[in-house]
């Protein structure tokens, strides 16, 4: 029995005193292990999963759950950023045999103005700032934009909306020595005013401004185009007109340059020989005859 008393009475006094640690949603925190060195090793457990884990020599060991992942060791202390509600709880830092026991207090910040962040004047609004999982020994203030003093209240009553409520508000979350805050910005519009002409009494003016309706209209174009337009439609048709004018003028050019062609071509051809025929019949060949002797030629005669 004294052994178990003795015992607990050594693990008593090597835990030493923990400290409450407070952190926002998606934010980022430090949690100091209570000494500044170590000799052999050191070690931080979230509950009962070991986180990290470093000896004398620095080599390092992790543990398996995801907040390993979002949580660095430096020096002695552990570092968590992208914090989650479920990272909430009893965290413990072990330096050669002493035990450092803290909490970790993790609140989700909404703020929210009802009916809506724009605002007419003389209009009615609320202000809520809605802090979850928020820890005991923490206040919720609203601060307005005009003054430096926090209100004691969680919500706003906004009657009448004013220009002064105009701006960023702003949701102060103390717990303990951590400040923490969350902005809303608000805008107060003016309503329209709104003017009321009296009817006018027709005078001379207005005969005159008649009178140049007709201008006007003429002014405005004839019918209904502009005079840029009817500009652009005149140079058009100047333009098809041309082509036009080109189109006949080339195709003349190529029937001359044709003809021409042609006419040269003929010129080159020989010309044939076209001989008489007579429309008289050829003459019978004479028969054959048997070889005759012929008369010898009558001698000349001589003058005496």
């Amino acid at each position: 029995m004294k052994v178990i008393v003795l015992f607990v009475f050594v693990l008593g006094a090597l835990s030493a005193a923990g400290e409450d640690f407070f952190a926002k949603v998606a934010g980022k925190v430090t949690l100091k292990c209570g000494v500044s060195s170590y000799t052999r090793s050191l070690q931080w457990h979230h509950g009962k999963d070991l986180l990290h884990s470093v000896d004398q020599r620095g080599f390092p060991r992790k543990g398996g759950v995801d907040l390993v992942r979002r949580s660095v060791v430096r020096q002695t202390n552990l570092e968590i950023s992208s914090v989650t509600e479920t990272d909430a709880g009893e965290f413990t830092c072990s330096t050669d045999g002493t035990r450092h026991e803290h909490s970790l207090a993790v609140f989700s910040v909404l703020v929210s103005v009802h009916p809506s962040a724009v605002l007419k004047l003389n209009d009615e609004a609320t202000l809520q700032c809605e802090v979850k999982g928020q820890h005991k020994g923490c206040e919720v203030k609203w601060k307005t934009p005009n003054t430096k003093s926090p209100t004691d209240s969680s919500t706003v009553q906004l009657k009448p909306v004013t220009n002064s409520h105009n701006g960023a508000w702003e949701c102060i979350i103390t717990c303990g020595s951590n400040t923490f805050s969350q902005s809303l910005a608000i805008t107060v519009q003016e309503p329209p005013t709104t003017t009321t002409k009296s009817p006018s009494k027709p005078d001379s003016n207005s005969k005159k401004t008649c009178d140049t309706c007709g201008n006007d209209v003429a002014s405005a174009g004839l019918l209904g185009l502009a005079w840029w337009v009817w500009v652009a439609i005149g140079v058009g048709c100047l333009v098809a007109i041309l082509l036009m004018v080109c189109v006949i003028v080339l195709c003349v050019r190529v029937k001359r340059r044709k003809k021409r062609f042609l006419k040269m071509k003929g010129q080159q051809r020989p010309r044939h020989k076209k001989y008489c025929q007579c429309d008289h019949p050829t003459a019978a060949a004479k028969p054959k005859q048997g070889r005759r002797r012929e008369k010898p030629s009558a001698l000349p005669l001589h003058p005496a």
